[in-house]
């Protein structure tokens, strides 16, 4: 199990992009760009909390994308939640 502050295993997921057409998103794509990586995990799609949380994350990317990519996974997610809540890379 990785922790907070460790390097995360790389991986590669599927996952909605923002013009909408599923993709695969690999770790590695993000990395060594001069950024951080902010990489958070949620349980469910479409839950209270998950939902607060990714809307923080939402309403602060402005603030966030200078400095850091942000990565929500979920093993809930299909392309059909991410693109209806607009959970998108």
């Amino acid at each position: 199990m990785t922790r907070e502050g460790e390097k995360a295993p790389a991986f590669c997921l599927s996952g909605v992009a923002k013009t909408g057409r599923e993709q695969e998103f690999c770790l590695k794509d993000f990395l060594g760009k001069g950024k951080e990586v902010v990489l958070y995990f949620y349980p469910r799609d479409n839950t209270p909390g998950c939902t607060t949380e990714a809307c923080d994350f939402r309403d602060n990317i402005n603030r966030l994308a200078a400095k850091a990519a942000v990565l929500g996974v979920t093993p809930t997610a299909s392309p059909v939640t991410q693109d209806s809540g607009k959970n998108t890379v």
